[in-house]
This record gives C-alpha cells, sequence and structure tokens, in this order.
C-alpha cells in the first residue's frame, strides 16, 4: 500500500488524492490485506501511526527520507517485546549475581565464630595450577570456634597448609599429617569496627555495579529509540519499571549488610 502524504495538506485529503511521483511517498512494508477501510491515522511531527481495520502497526515510526522516497518500516509487537525481554532478563540476572558476590563476599570475612565460608577466598596451588580450597577438600565447623580441612588428596596437606599461611584469614594452621585444624580466634572489639567499615564500603562498591547495570539497560533502551522499536513514551515507562527493579535489588544489599554489621558487632 502506497500513500501520498504531504506536511502541507491534511491526512484526509491524501487519502483521496492519487499519489504525485514527484513527492515522498510513504511505503508500509508489512504483509497484511485491506480492503481499504482505514479506521484511523495519528500524526505529530515526522512521527506517523496507522490502524487497519482493527490491527494496528507499531508504533510511532518515523519517515526516513532517501532522495525524494521515503520508507518507513514499523517494528512488530512481537519483535519489540523480545528486545524488551531480553534486556530486562539481562539486568535482573546481572543485579542478582551481583548481591551473590556480595554475600559471599561479606561471607569470607570472618566474624569471630567458625564458618567454612571464611576460606572459600583462599587459593592452593595444587600441581602447578591454582584452584579453590573447596575444590580440593572439605571444610567443616566441629564447634563454633574451630575449623577442620579434610583434603580429597592427603599430599595437597602442605600446600594447603601454605595457601592458609599467606592468606589474610589470621589462622594458623595446625597440620597433623591427616587433616588441617584451624582455632578461630575471637575478635576486639576495635577490630570488629574495623571490619564493619570493609563491609560497609563492599555493600557501597555493590550498589555501584548495580547502578552501572541500570546504565547500561538504559542506555540499551536509548538505542531502541533512535532505532524507532521503541517510542519516547515506551522508553519512559520501560525506565520507571527499570528503576523499580534497581531499588529491589538495592534493598537486597542493604539487607545482606545490615545482617552480616550485625554479626560482626554483636559479641
Amino acid at each position: 500500500m502506497t500513500i501520498g502524504f504531504s506536511s502541507a495538506t491534511s491526512v484526509r485529503s491524501q487519502l483521496t488524492q492519487k499519489p504525485i511521483p514527484s513527492k515522498p511517498l510513504f511505503c508500509f512494508q508489512d504483509n497484511f490485506r485491506t480492503s481499504g477501510n482505514v479506521v484511523s491515522w495519528a500524526a505529530s511531527a515526522n512521527y506517523v501511526s496507522l490502524r487497519v481495520g482493527s490491527r494496528k502497526l507499531e508504533p510511532l515510526v518515523k519517515l526516513s527520507w532517501v532522495k525524494r522516497r521515503g520508507i518507513v518500516r514499523c517494528a512488530t509487537t512481537e519483535e519489540m517485546e523480545a528486545e524488551k525481554s531480553s534486556i530486562e532478563k539481562d539486568v535482573k540476572e546481572r543485579m542478582a549475581k551481583t548481591v551473590e558476590n556480595v554475600r559471599s563476599n561479606f561471607n569470607s570475612i570472618r566474624s569471630g565464630r567458625a564458618s567454612p565460608a571464611m576460606l572459600d577466598k583462599i587459593k592452593v596451588d595444587y600441581y602447578d595450577t591454582p584452584v579453590s580450597l573447596k575444590s580440593i577438600a572439605q571444610v567443616i565447623t566441629p564447634d563454633a570456634s574451630s575449623l577442620l580441612v579434610q583434603p580429597y588428596d592427603k599430599s595437597s596437606l602442605k600446600a594447603i597448609e601454605k595457601a592458609i599461611v599467606s592468606s589474610d584469614v589470621g589462622m594458623t594452621p595446625n597440620n597433623d599429617g591427616e587433616v588441617i585444624r584451624l582455632a578461630v580466634p575471637q575478635l576486639t572489639s576495635d577490630r570488629r569496627k574495623e571490619l564493619s567499615k570493609i563491609v560497609s564500603k563492599q555493600a557501597e562498591e555493590g550498589k555501584v555495579a548495580i547502578r552501572n547495570i541500570r546504565r547500561d539497560a538504559l542506555k540499551a533502551y536509548e538505542k531502541l529509540e533512535k532505532e524507532k522499536k521503541l517510542s519516547e513514551d515506551n522508553v519512559k515507562d520501560l525506565s520507571g519499571d527499570l528503576q523499580k527493579v534497581t531499588d529491589e535489588y538495592m534493598k537486597k544489599i542493604d539487607t545482606v549488610f545490615k545482617q552480616k554489621e550485625k554479626e560482626l558487632l554483636t559479641v
């Protein structure tokens, strides 16, 4: 369907005139049948939307001029939904991963009570390959103030002991040739406050990461707007939804931070 259109005349008059080759033309590239029953047109500046019968061509599309001929391709609803869903999925996955990273960092900070997570960050040089301690040994807590490291391969005991000594966990390993025992020292009041500042900084870093993910999503929406796959109103609505998701994950970081802070400051 090709319809002559000029900003200097009304839409109604254009629908009754024959196309004039010397003027710009609309060319809607889509597969549909119509008996000419055009229910409604909407136009604003260089943007138009068209409803044919019960079907609406989505959404506000912009004329692209090529010499004296213009071509408009209307993005389908399916295409737009696919783009939006992809961005939303990526945002939630990245934000959830950020929260888990923050939680993992908190778990690796000892609070005076024994926890296997205290050794999560330790890397062991196992046959000239750096691997995580928990991948080559089982870490258990026989009581609230000690850890027990049981290697799957006893020949790795020396390497594990060396890795613990070189780490910043602040515990001295006791290797009896079968297992490694670690006594978890009680924290002083000053050390608790110092660790509280560390987790506060890590929580803020997590929030910065969340805000960066939000920024990336906004750029993706703006790109779709430039490509005419989304209208300005679409982008405003999606930005509002994105802010709600951002606030949700910010609260999750606040929750894990408060839990860790309470754990650190409780004697």
